[in-house]
């Protein structure tokens, strides 16, 4: 059996994070891996929780963060009003952590993509994220 083998992060929390690519191909599956493990509570489906993301696609190019519009993300988690890799990976994380998550297209933007920001359909996504609060 093979190992996963997912982008590898530089970077502290609350600042802008660097991906490193490996060579193979996107993994099949919804990958979370906590970088940093927070000491707040657990995010629960219903709250409103703000974080500092970068998305990027798989080996590909930065498509949207955060941290250069010096302005969090606040939503709502767990209701479907994110795509379902945040819902399913953000869900049960404590306040305070960083997290990479790499979300295929079905947990993505599926077989269309988001051609306006430069995500072609089928492609994998990788997300850095900190979670700074939750309520």
């Amino acid at each position: 059996m093979s190992s996963v083998v997912l982008p590898s992060v530089t970077g502290d929390f609350g600042t802008k994070p660097q991906l490193a690519f490996p060579p193979a191909a996107a993994p099949e599956g919804l990958h979370v891996v906590v970088l940093r493990e927070g000491s707040g509570d657990p995010v629960q489906p219903g709250h409103e929780i703000e974080v500092d993301y970068l998305g990027q696609t798989w080996g590909g190019h930065v498509f949207d963060n955060s941290y250069d519009r010096g302005q969090p993300l606040a939503f709502p988690i767990g209701v479907g009003m994110v795509i379902g890799g945040w819902d399913d990976g953000l869900v049960g994380q404590r306040v305070g952590s960083r997290l990479l998550l790499s979300i295929p297209p079905e947990h993505g933007y599926g077989p269309r993509g988001v051609p306006q920001a430069g995500i072609g359909g089928g492609d994998t996504l990788v997300f850095v994220v900190d979670i700074l609060d939750a309520r």
